[in-house]
This record gives C-alpha cells, sequence and structure tokens, in this order.
C-alpha cells in the first residue's frame, strides 16, 4: 500500500513547472513540466502554426523533439518550419519522422531523451485509451504533448474525448486563438493570439 501524505507535506513538495512569462502565463499559466496536454481544433484555424510556436517556445527550458505522423516531413510542415524560425532552436528541437508509439516509447527510456514530446496527431499515433493511459504511466518524467482532430468543438474520436477529460491542459484552437482550459490557468477566458490580424478577420465574420 502506498503512504498517505498530509497536506502540509504536498504543499512543502518542489514540483517544476514552465515559468511561463507575459502572453503565454496570461493565457496558460505556469504548468507543471511533466503529464500530459492535447491541443485541438478545425484545420485552418492555426493549429499547426500554434503547435510550432509552443515547442519553440518550450526549448526555452528544455528539449523538444516532435513526432510528425501525419503530416511526415512534406512541404506544408517545411514551410511551418521555416515561418516560425525553428533553425533558431535546432541544438533543442529534433524532429521524428512518423516514428511509432512503440519506438518513441522505447526513444523516451534512454538516457538523455527529450522532455517534451508532440505527437502529431492522435488520430495517427494508434493509440487507444487503455495505450495511452499505459504510455502516460511509463513515462512520468515527460511531458505529453498530443494534437488532434476536432470534431465540432471537441477532440475526433472517443479515445481522444477521454484523453481530452484525462489531460492537465486541454488547448482549443478556433479563429487564431488558442484558448486553455487545463488546471493552471488563473484568469479563465484568457486565450493565446496566434495571428493577430487573422483573430481579427474572424471576430468579425
Amino acid at each position: 500500500m502506498k503512504r498517505a501524505y498530509s497536506p502540509t507535506e504536498i504543499q512543502s513538495m518542489n514540483i517544476p513547472s514552465f515559468p511561463f512569462e507575459g502572453e503565454w502565463e496570461a493565457a496558460f499559466g505556469r504548468p507543471d513540466r511533466t503529464g500530459t496536454w492535447i491541443i485541438w481544433g478545425e484545420s485552418g484555424n492555426g493549429k499547426s502554426t500554434f503547435v510550432m510556436k509552443l515547442a519553440k517556445y518550450l526549448c526555452r527550458w528544455c528539449t523538444v523533439a516532435y513526432d510528425s505522423l501525419e503530416e511526415s516531413t512534406g512541404l506544408s510542415f517545411q514551410n511551418t518550419l521555416n515561418r516560425e524560425r525553428m533553425e533558431e532552436v535546432n541544438r533543442k528541437f529534433k524532429i521524428l519522422d512518423r516514428e511509432s508509439m512503440e519506438d518513441l516509447s522505447e526513444r523516451l527510456s534512454k538516457r538523455r531523451s527529450p522532455d517534451v514530446v508532440i505527437i502529431d496527431s492522435f488520430q495517427y499515433s494508434g493509440l487507444t485509451y487503455a495505450s495511452y493511459k499505459a504510455l502516460k504511466e511509463k513515462h512520468r518524467n515527460k511531458l505529453l504533448i498530443f494534437v488532434s482532430h476536432c470534431e465540432g468543438e471537441k477532440p475526433e474520436g472517443r479515445a481522444a474525448k477521454k484523453v481530452a477529460y484525462d489531460a492537465d491542459v486541454k488547448i482549443f484552437v478556433r479563429g487564431f486563438r488558442a484558448i486553455c482550459k487545463g488546471r493552471f490557468i488563473t484568469k479563465p477566458g484568457n486565450h493565446y493570439t496566434i495571428w493577430e490580424e487573422g483573430a481579427a478577420q474572424y471576430a468579425c465574420e
């Protein structure tokens, strides 16, 4: 049987978090460095751009791997890398070309493996909710970020919806704004603007 903790013991624990600042902190708070996130939204609303901006921002504090399951290393993905100038984080950002979940898990088990992995997309990963939980439990010292297709205002598919319920940070992208529904936000309703002009145009439609 596992031990029970007192409130004081939990309160005194040093739990590392990302020291987000400015618009990032306003939208997402200061989230835990481990656990799971999920990001979803319809095509053409800025989701891919936001995910790359997030990856670059996280490289300030850790190493990030991007498992490009859906786009591989195609032109669209290359254009996103160019637009966000990802060469500026060359040493801390690595791209995995359609790496299976089994191979990814093996990679994450090695020493000096990435601190954060972005899996794009959940629908292409082949994960069920049970295998998602097993992956999460096996790599409790990592941050797993899943990118998901959208069905209305929810992630697409039963398993993805259950992941969204379980995730620590849930981010819905719509109209070039990233809206957080996670556990670390201090001011609900705030959002991160991905593209000012696009967001303004969307709001006027």
